[in-house]
């Protein structure tokens, strides 16, 4: 694949996690994303969550650029099979690189370096230095606590509904990427049925 339709960024723990259900949701976003001819931007890492969606997304048709810091290089295990393997010299040069290479972002279940790069892209959207969808995906309910203490911000006045409403969750994969990459101004391909994994 030379021209990808999309490119979709996507945030997601370096770990697997203990629940199994995030290892089939971080397939099930790279099968999506390879299917519908489209590119994953992550953080070029082969271990964890993040390794999973790279590996999924290549075996599925899909084009893989990955993005990760030198001191990075050896603990995330830099995944050599992305097509595009960037090297960056900090953190602040690998997100701006994956928003500047990015039509959407979505978050799947991470830690704190992922709940940092959601959190970034969000203020960047309510200050008004990008208008790209950003979604989070709700996978057996990961979210929950922190969706309602959010809630719980707006309703001490710290923060809007309208900010609520720069981000879309939800735990149906299928529909909320298609509605991020619509969103993004993008004419969806029909699913390629090239390969299952």
């Amino acid at each position: 694949m030379t021209n990808p339709a999309f490119s979709v960024c996507v945030y997601c723990g370096s770990r697997p996690g203990t629940n199994p259900r995030f290892t089939e949701a971080a397939k099930s976003v790279g099968q999506w994303i390879g299917q519908h001819g489209g590119q994953l931007v992550y953080g070029g890492g082969r271990s964890g969550l993040m390794g999973v969606v790279a590996e999924a997304t290549r075996l599925a048709g899909g084009r893989v650029v990955g993005i990760i810091p030198q001191a990075l290089v050896d603990k995330e295990l830099a995944n050599q099979a992305c097509d595009e393997l960037h090297i960056v010299q900090n953190m602040h040069e690998r997100k701006a690189m994956m928003a500047e290479r990015s039509d959407t972002f979505v978050a799947l279940p991470g830690g704190i370096g992922t709940f940092e790069e959601l959190f970034e892209v969000w203020t960047w959207r309510q200050l008004g230095y990008h208008d790209k969808p950003i979604g989070l995906i709700n996978v057996d309910g990961y979210y929950d606590t922190m969706l309602q203490f959010l809630q719980s911000c707006v309703g001490n006045g710290l923060m809007s509904e309208w900010q609520m409403g720069l981000i879309e969750s939800g735990a149906e994969i299928d529909a909320l990427l298609q509605q991020l990459v619509q969103s993004s101004g993008t004419r969806l391909e029909t699913p390629s049925l090239r390969s299952v994994i």
